[in-house]
């Protein structure tokens, strides 16, 4: 198998080092190259094809949001990945809608970033468990959503098993976490979380998680 080629665009240079080294000792990964800010990252993409972006979200010229915009909507088949310093209202939301697959704070583990990046590149998205609560509570606060009554009502019909999958999405876990927690097969997972995603019309986890809490399916965890 062909060796994960990312792209690292910060404009800290201690992060940018800090993120090739992580990549560079990571078997199945690889360090393509770095950009300051988002406007080198587009012209980086004219020239290259990573197949992820290390995306940070506050850098000079053009910011993170943008630039991942520019990217995922001329480069579909780059995927973004946002790593931001601290979890913020003011580009979770903007970040994702923007085309973001996933989410990251910048304090997380290694592993979790390079598990982060694989889940990009395999076409599902990745949030940690801090960034889905935050999620769900500037989607609460943008739309006025309540919590559901026990059962979760919605527009769209959901099976008990498929709320259990959203519930446990929310809690940022990924697709082996919520097998185990389910004691049913990876696969059935995936499957149902492609019936939920048909019935929301969405095309990822993330805008499942934020079509979830539109309906006020999910709720803040205690976890």
């Amino acid at each position: 198998m062909t060796d994960i080629q990312v792209l690292v665009v910060d404009n800290e240079p201690l992060m940018r080092q800090a993120f090739k080294i992580i990549l560079d000792a990571a078997p199945g990964f690889h360090w393509m190259g770095e950009a300051t800010n988002g406007i080198e990252a587009v012209n980086f993409c004219a020239g290259n094809t990573p197949d992820v972006i290390l995306m940070d979200m506050q850098m000079p010229r053009m910011n993170g949001v943008e630039a991942t915009e520019v990217i995922t909507t001329s480069y579909p088949g780059i995927g973004v990945l946002a790593v931001t310093a601290f979890s913020s209202e003011e580009y979770l939301v903007p970040a994702l809608r923007a085309g973001a697959a996933g989410y990251m704070v910048k304090d997380s583990e290694p592993a979790e970033l390079l598990a982060a990046v694989k889940a990009v590149f395999d076409g599902s998205a990745a949030i940690s468990p801090s960034v889905s609560q935050d999620l769900i509570k500037a989607i609460r606060v943008a739309h006025d959503v309540k919590p559901s009554a026990p059962g979760g009502m919605a527009p769209i019909a959901l099976s008990e098993r498929e709320l259990e999958v959203l519930r446990l999405l929310a809690r940022g876990r990924n697709n082996p976490e919520i097998a185990a927690e389910l004691h049913v097969a990876e696969t059935t997972v995936k499957a149902h979380l492609s019936r939920i995603m048909a019935k929301f019309g969405v095309r990822d986890r993330v805008q499942t998680l934020i079509r979830a809490t539109q309906f006020g399916l999910v709720e803040l965890s205690m976890d």
